[in-house]
This record gives structure tokens, C-alpha cells and sequence, in this order.
């Protein structure tokens, strides 16, 4: 067993000390004693499949944090910073994501049933509407998710290495695959995002990235 603190991302104080065999094991320990982890240093923090559910994480630095298959179930993490966090299989149902920086974050398989997403960031984009991401997979050469944003800069899509708007995706589809079986499922993923657009994107926004 070793003793691992859960620090303030701006102050250094300490919000919270246990021991376990890893910090995962701490991180669970104190949201189930209810302990104020809001503004915790937790970037890169390896969390998988953690047991977070309802946690209040809101503001904390989980920035490249190893989230897949955590459950995050009606947990807040309002203004959370989420860079590059993965988040692949995560449960994140009823979660509290406003404001959250989501810009690089994976969240190819996670589950975002009735997740507020409002007023997220990605890439400096915020997230619009009350369906802000579809997923769809998985898809393609690579067996991945498709996962598109809608922001108030227009359409954005992610998949693999792949990172770019809708237009831009639709372009290296056809030069890498062509009319191939991953082509043409491309190209039926792109036509279902857009009828995802027309109907979820707010009218202002939609009219901006038209």
C-alpha cells in the first residue's frame, strides 16, 4: 500500500490523502467519503474503469487522463479541463459537462445518454444544441468511432488520427478510400451527420456554418 494526495490544481493544498495499491483506488476512496475534489490536480491520472459515479469533479484538471470505462454517471464535472483525457467506453449518463474542455478528449464508445453537454468546449468551439455529439461505429478501415461535434464554428469530426471539419473529412475519405467499401460507408456516416445537423443545430449556427 502506498499513501497518494489529491492536490488543488491552483494552490497546491491538499484536498484529500489515503493509501491504496494506486491512485485509482484513492480518487474512489474519496468520492465515496464525499471529499471536495473540485479544482483537483488530476491530469494523467490513470482512472480506468473507476467506480466515480455522481463525483464532484467539477473545474478539476483531468487533462490526458486515463478514463476508459470509467463510471461517471451523474457525476459533475462542470468546467472540467479534459484535454486529451480518454474517455474510450466511459459511462458518462446524466454527467454535468458544461463548460468542460473537451478539445482532444476520446470518447469513441462512450455513453452520453442524457450527459449536459452545454456550453463545452472543443478546440476553442463550443458545443450547441441538446445533441451536440453523434457517434456512430464502429466504422472503416480502422474498425473505429465516428464521433462528430456540433459547434458554433460548424460541424466538427473525429476519428482516428483524423481531426478536422465535416468538409475536410468528406475530402480525405474520398482520397484514401475512394469508392471502397469504406468509401461508400463514409460516405453514408457523412450523410447521416448532416441530417443529424439540419435537425439538432441550433438555427444561428447553422446559418454561420452554411
Amino acid at each position: 500500500m502506498a499513501e497518494f494526495t489529491i492536490k488543488h490544481r491552483f494552490t497546491g493544498a491538499v484536498l484529500y490523502t489515503g493509501s491504496g495499491e494506486t491512485l485509482r483506488d484513492v480518487v474512489v476512496a474519496a468520492v465515496n467519503s464525499d471529499a471536495d475534489l473540485r479544482d483537483a490536480n488530476l491530469s494523467y491520472a490513470n482512472l480506468s474503469g473507476a467506480y466515480l459515479r455522481g463525483a464532484d469533479l467539477i473545474d478539476a484538471d483531468l487533462s490526458g487522463a486515463y478514463l476508459r470505462g470509467a463510471d461517471l454517471i451523474d457525476a459533475d464535472l462542470s468546467g472540467a479541463y479534459l484535454r486529451g483525457a480518454n474517455l474510450i467506453g466511459a459511462d458518462l449518463s446524466g454527467a454535468y459537462l458544461c463548460g468542460a474542455n473537451l478539445s482532444g478528449a476520446y470518447l469513441s464508445g462512450a455513453y452520453l445518454r442524457d450527459a449536459d453537454l452545454s456550453g463545452a468546449h472543443l478546440y476553442g468551439n463550443k458545443l450547441v444544441g441538446s445533441r451536440p455529439i453523434l457517434q456512430i461505429g464502429p466504422i472503416g478501415s480502422r474498425t473505429d468511432y465516428l464521433v462528430a461535434y456540433l459547434t458554433d464554428a460548424g460541424v466538427d469530426l473525429h476519428t482516428s488520427c483524423f481531426f478536422g471539419t465535416l468538409d475536410e473529412f468528406r475530402v480525405a475519405c474520398i482520397e484514401t478510400h475512394g469508392e471502397s467499401v469504406h468509401g461508400r460507408e463514409y460516405a453514408a456516416a457523412i450523410q447521416m451527420i448532416e441530417a443529424h445537423a439540419l435537425l439538432w443545430m441550433p438555427a444561428e449556427e447553422a446559418k454561420e456554418a452554411a
